[in-house]
């Protein structure tokens, strides 16, 4: 099992969770981004850097990804892909995707771009806050004292 992080806009509190888990629990934790990342010394630790483009990270991921590793993003398409894989897919925000939520996330990702191609101004999330954090890292230990042996 593995863990890979859609890192481009993944909040640096995250990162910094994954890093401790990693080592914590020695479990090899990949960084994909088009940029260039600052990453802890680990041998369970490590970043890709990929091209700049369209969903050129979110294709890394998938193409390398097996099931049973764990993705962290909050983009619903990767999320969805990495499902369909058998992999598992968790937020920033704590929160688990799953066969069962997916559709109707990708249904609403999708009514949301159609209203906002119209014109219409439909907002964003809110701002990322300690609820957040603590979701996100409670979900995590809980995920890895299941899956880690």
């Amino acid at each position: 099992m593995q863990i890979w992080v859609d890192a481009d806009a993944c909040p640096n509190v995250i990162k910094e969770i994954l890093f401790r888990a990693a080592k914590r629990v020695e479990i090899k934790t990949t960084l994909v981004a088009n940029q260039e990342l600052q990453i802890p010394g680990s041998s369970y630790i490590e970043s890709v850097l990929v091209r700049s483009g369209l969903d050129v990270a979110d294709s890394y991921i998938v193409q390398h990804l097996q099931s049973g590793d764990l993705v962290i993003t909050a983009d619903i398409p990767l999320a969805a892909e990495a499902i369909e894989k058998g992999a598992y897919a968790l937020n920033p925000r704590g929160e688990f995707y799953d066969r069962g939520n997916i559709r109707e996330r990708l249904s609403m990702r999708n009514f949301l771009n159609e209203l906002r191609s119209g014109g219409v101004e439909t907002g964003g999330p809110p701002p990322f806050n300690q609820r957040d954090t603590a979701a996100f890292a409670n979900q995590l230990d809980r995920f890895l004292t299941k899956h880690i042996k």
